[in-house]
């Protein structure tokens, strides 16, 4: 099939019939024909070849069998009859009760329809019977399609209902490349909300910022004070003065983390998850990957692929500093840390798609095809990462010595204690995110095209900074109550945002969706669960990466004797 390319006069036009399923749930999607609809009588089609992220969706296109021809018009036809015993009149009328609908495509534009409606008090249900297309063209392309559902009929057992079409062709002044600007929703996605939401967000980062600078600057410059009155000061003065804070544990503050091969996997993959959320929304700004089904998916698994090597580099060089000695087996780790994760998910949330014989369910060939991904394309660049991050920057070169035995941790206050931390310093990268998590998820849950990945951008910036500076901030009271535990607890403190996520997506879940059902529910809370895990990842991984160059800067200035 000639994707999208101009037609001539009287060329074929072909409409696919893609899924049909539950308004409310997104997800919970059936072949076309899996509801007792007749096709037409025209057979003869070229053969439709999907695309891996296509598959993944649950994309089945189907031969409607209507025979239209570009800028020939069709009145009312007669294209097939059903004949309508019990079983199939069931099907229908749990269709309608169920606010079934389906979506059809023609030249690449989505179209949608409902199956059919019923009278105020449920008893009668009516199937609509005629479909009106209505096809705008621009010079040799088709830039527009509306469809009219006509023509009720009520489900009567044992009766023959006529399915027909009609096509009408328009002169239309929308340009080819505009042509899906009318599925874009501007009043949604530029609500005054979103932009007072960055505004907001904007905010809290110039504060966050300068309280860190505060904190960097203050502690430098006494050390610096200190260090340039050295000679005047006396003994008694000198050490009162460094019998406090986190001078006192320069010995151990850079001894390894516990689980250090857990931990490095854990950084690798969460700067791997970063690299490719940057990558995909800077595609995603420059081509309009809405415009192509499923071509979101399959740029998001390429570059995931794609970036493997930061993963390794990251991953295999914390862990060579750490003094790791099995590294094989944390490039291992590493590499399917992630994939496991989602295709678990997905092998799960999939034999529940196959029960439901939902087009969702993934077929095996596609299967096969990520497995492929995985061991031939990821792990290879995971090695190749890997072996670069030992070689060229595995080396422990860090500014204070570490010493032979661990100084015991002093008791503390509580709110010092790492656990609360965590769970604290998760909520302001949360604030800052969570009025565009309800845009994101409202895209992906409900029926809206996402398009405003600009804005998407600035999130994910000032997710970064808010996250760097709120770690550093725990990590320096922390240290200041001279517990050297920084590098998980740097890690989670970020890392904890992805909990308040997942907490969100419980909230709107209840309150803003209309889900129900075992498939979709299960479908939502999965996937919400990779996400929310992912994106927990990503903030960790970021949180430490400040925090350790944070903690490297202020020793360096420490002069030990």
């Amino acid at each position: 099939i000639g994707i999208c390319s101009p037609y001539i006069d009287k060329e074929e036009v072909v409409l696919w019939m893609n899924t049909v399923g539950p308004y409310h749930n997104r997800q919970e999607t059936y072949k076309y024909f899996s509801l007792p609809f007749c096709a037409g009588s025209k057979k003869t089609i070229s053969h439709y070849h999907e695309t891996l992220g296509e598959a993944l969706q649950g994309v089945e296109l189907e031969f409607s069998g209507l025979d239209i021809k570009f800028k020939d018009e069709v009145m009312q036809t007669t294209y097939c009859e059903i004949d309508l015993d019990k079983p199939k009149r069931d099907a229908f009328v749990y269709a309608i009760k169920n606010h079934y609908w389906y979506q059809m495509y023609i030249d690449d534009l989505p179209i949608w329809g409902i199956v059919g409606d019923a009278d105020e008090n449920g008893e009668d249900h009516y199937l609509w019977t005629y479909k009106k297309l209505e096809i705008g063209f621009n010079g040799n392309r088709i830039v527009d399609v509306n469809l009219t559902s006509e023509g009720k009929v009520r489900l009567v057992p044992n009766t023959r209902i006529a399915m027909s079409y009609s096509v009408k062709w328009k002169k239309s002044d929308v340009k080819f490349e505009d042509r899906f600007d009318k599925y874009l929703d501007p009043s949604f996605f530029q609500h005054r909300i979103h932009w007072f939401s960055i505004f907001n967000s904007f905010m809290m980062v110039i504060f966050l910022v300068g309280l860190v600078s505060m904190i960097l600057m203050r502690t430098l410059r006494k050390d610096y004070a200190r260090y340039s009155k050295e000679e005047e000061i006396d003994d008694m003065d000198r050490d009162l003065g460094d019998e406090y804070g986190w001078k006192q544990v320069h010995g151990d503050v850079f001894r390894p983390s516990s689980h250090p091969l857990i931990f490095s996997s854990l950084i690798g993959s969460g700067c791997q998850i970063f690299s490719v959320s940057f990558i995909v929304i800077v595609v995603a700004m420059v081509e309009d990957l809405y415009t192509e089904r499923g071509s979101m998916l399959s740029t998001a698994i390429f570059v995931y692929a794609a970036t493997s090597p930061v993963n390794g580099y990251f991953g295999g060089s914390l862990y060579a500093k750490q003094g790791g000695r099995r590294w094989i087996k944390q490039m291992f780790i590493g590499a399917f840390l992630i994939p496991a994760m989602v295709c678990g998910t997905a092998f799960f949330i999939n034999f529940i798609a196959m029960y439901y014989h939902a087009s969702r369910a993934i077929p095996f060939g596609t299967m096969v095809a990520v497995c492929c991904i995985c061991f031939f394309v990821i792990l290879p660049l995971n090695l190749v990462g890997t072996i670069l991050g030992r070689n060229l920057s595995g080396q422990p070169n860090f500014p204070c010595r570490v010493n032979a035995v661990p100084r015991p941790i002093p008791e503390k206050k509580w709110f010092m204690e790492p656990a609360v931390i965590v769970c604290l310093g998760g909520i302001l990268p949360f604030g800052s995110i969570f009025i565009e998590m309800y845009f994101i998820f409202t895209s992906f849950w409900a029926y809206k095209i996402y398009y405003v990945y600009g804005f998407m951008m600035l999130v994910l910036v000032i997710l970064c900074i808010v996250t760097v500076c709120v770690t550093i901030v725990c990590t320096y009271f922390l240290l200041n109550a001279e517990d050297y535990r920084w590098q998980w607890t740097s890690f989670l403190s970020a890392a904890s945002t992805a909990v308040y996520v997942y907490m969100y997506s419980f909230y709107y879940y209840f309150f803003k969706t209309k889900m129900y059902g075992l498939f979709q529910t299960s479908f939502y809370f999965g996937y919400m669960a990779v996400f929310s895990t992912s994106l927990g990842i990503m903030c960790g991984a970021v949180g430490y990466v400040g925090t350790s160059a944070f903690v490297r800067k202020i020793y360096t200035n420490v002069k030990i004797d």
